[in-house]
């Protein structure tokens, strides 16, 4: 993206680093009553990186490097995120001996420390590196998705950006396709770049913002030059092996969950332990997902039109309704992923019916089902809604993610649903 807001990213991550040694070094002080001597910063360096670099993770699944997004850094949430990494630091220090020592009073100590020092570094970058740093933007577009920006950014101040009317007050310009027709105005802009302005393509940096791809950008050139699957297929393989492993690695120790939940489900209401849905896959195929069945009865009612699941639907068990809340429900589709129907990312796959609907409104999306779905998604940790008109927006993200797919795209939408189970409930 044009203003590093992945400079502001890196520069977050060594100014946690900077102040979590920093919190150590002020433990052994206060500890030892003295500046640490080399051996003793040695005994404790190896370990305690450790450590940082599994708050550091901690932080990244916490979203405390999404600074495109709603900011929560109060010191309430940074202390339970240092708090998580050092109850499962304590583990690493009984269970690998390679570190020597198990530092109990430090490590709590360096918490409460690491904690105000997270919180006061942060304060200082949101108030001098963030605020002070507006640079003035306009945005040249006839398209809706330049109102959606603008109202994006105007509710995101820590963004940087100031969004301007007058292209010659600018930093930078922003301008779309149907824009750049007018060759009167590309050549003003030409001659802009020279005075030392940023001319920027719109639809590239609302994707980059926003993560989803434009809808005034979407239509059959868009498919061509961008959706090169040929390009994709070795990756493809190395995924499908990763679900493979994934899956057996995850059957067995599951079993400690799925047997009592079987259990508990039997005993609680009537009814098959599984419930199996029909879904839809890779290039159209019906597939049947594997679910705990949440509900006393699981004959649905007739539904006129794509509609969001009732909050309160009285047909599930007070058992279901916990299995649903921390996602217990959809463990089995371990199954599915084994099978190959579905894999661990990719989008959400949805019932035929739903589809059939879907295909008349939302243009495009039938594009969705070019690759496999998933067990969560892009489009999944980013919205949640289910309307015809939130099937758009998720498309949007569906598109985007089929286009920018990669392992560490991979990796981030499997690090952020860690996240997203923790802090929300099931549908």
């Amino acid at each position: 993206m044009i203003k590093g807001n992945r400079s502001k990213k890196i520069l977050l991550v060594w100014g946690d680093l900077f102040f979590f040694y920093l919190s150590l070094i002020i433990v052994l002080i206060i500890r030892y009553f003295s500046l640490p001597s080399l051996t003793l910063l040695k005994d404790h360096f190896l370990p305690f990186t450790f450590i940082y670099l599994l708050w550091i993770l901690v932080f990244y699944i916490a979203g405390f490097y999404d600074i495109d997004k709603k900011i929560n850094w109060s010191i309430l949430s940074i202390t339970k995120a240092i708090v998580t990494g050092g109850i499962i630091a304590i583990f690493a220090f009984y269970f690998i001996p390679y570190f020597g020592i198990t530092p109990k009073t430090n490590l709590a100590m360096n918490i409460i420390i690491s904690s105000m020092l997270i919180w006061g570094w942060r304060l200082i970058f949101i108030s001098f590196y963030i605020r002070a740093t507006k640079i003035k933007m306009a945005v040249l577009s006839d398209s809706q998705e330049k109102f959606n920006l603008i109202e994006y950014i105007k509710n995101n101040s820590h963004f940087g950006y100031e969004i301007v009317e007058d292209i010659n007050e600018a930093k930078i310009i922003l301008v779309s396709e149907d824009i750049k027709k007018n060759s009167g105005l590309v050549k003003s802009l030409y001659n802009m770049i020279l005075s030392g302005k940023t001319v920027f393509d719109f639809e590239k940096f609302y994707e980059s913002l926003t993560g989803k791809v434009p809808v005034s950008i979407i239509n059959e050139t868009w498919f061509l030059e961008n959706l090169a699957e040929i390009n994709k297929q070795a990756m493809e393989k190395f995924k499908r092996f990763i679900d493979i492993v994934f899956a057996i690695i995850l059957f067995i120790p599951l079993l400690i969950i799925y047997i009592p939940v079987a259990l508990v489900i039997k005993i609680n209401s009537h009814g098959p332990i599984l419930f199996k849905q029909k879904r839809i896959g890779k290039g159209g195929e019906i597939f049947e997902l594997v679910k705990f069945r949440s509900m006393c009865d699981r004959k649905e009612p007739p539904q006129k039109g794509w509609a969001k699941p009732e909050e309160n639907d009285k047909r599930v068990t007070c058992v279901g309704n916990f299995i649903r809340k921390t996602r217990i429900d959809e463990l089995p589709q371990i199954w599915n992923i084994l099978k190959g129907d579905i894999s661990l990312i990719g989008p959400r796959p949805e019932r035929p019916e739903f589809v059939d609907e879907l295909k008349e409104q939302v243009p495009y999306y039938s594009m969705r089902h070019i690759i496999k779905p998933g067990l969560t998604g892009w489009a999944q940790i980013h919205f949640s809604d289910a309307s015809a008109k939130d099937a758009m927006e998720k498309l949007q993200y569906d598109l985007f993610y089929i286009k920018n797919r990669s392992m560490v795209l991979e990796t981030a939408i499997f690090l952020k649903t860690i996240m997203v189970v923790l802090q929300t409930s099931g549908k």
